[in-house]
């Protein structure tokens, strides 16, 4: 299994709206990079839920429900999107400021390419952010 994170302005699509929901099709994706990780997640893999903006924090835990497929939204291109389904909402959010001060987490691809909508994490970054979580 693999462990990934990706973000969202809040405002946009938050949490909040992701757990009513109960699924959603990740799309939108327009970057390289962003593409070869959505293709890299396979069925069960964890997704960390990030809020950008403002509040810049995890905030809660998805799963990959449906492993890369053709984005419906591209109206040219190869772009993929993946679906998501919420597990749980964290019991303390994580802030990009607590990441940043961590040794383990600091060097994330989420702080190293901060503009990266899907990035991976090795399990020891999974399993601290967890820590950090309460959970």
């Amino acid at each position: 299994m693999n462990h990934w994170i990706v973000k969202q302005e809040p405002e946009d699509y938050g949490w909040p709206a992701f757990l009513k929901d109960g699924h959603a099709a990740w799309t939108g994706v327009r970057s390289f990079a962003g593409r070869k990780n959505l293709r890299a997640m396979a069925k069960g893999d964890s997704v960390f839920y990030y809020h950008t903006g403002d509040e810049k924090q995890i905030v809660g835990l998805a799963r990959v429900s449906r492993a890369a497929y053709t984005d419906p939204t591209a109206d040219e291109g190869d772009w993929s999107c993946v679906d998501l389904a919420p597990v749980k909402t964290l019991a303390r959010p994580v802030t990009l400021e607590a990441i940043k001060k961590d040794a383990v987490v600091k060097h994330t691809e989420l702080v190293r390419q901060s503009r990266l909508s899907v990035s991976p994490l090795t399990q020891e970054q999974f399993d601290r952010l967890m820590k950090m979580a309460g959970d």
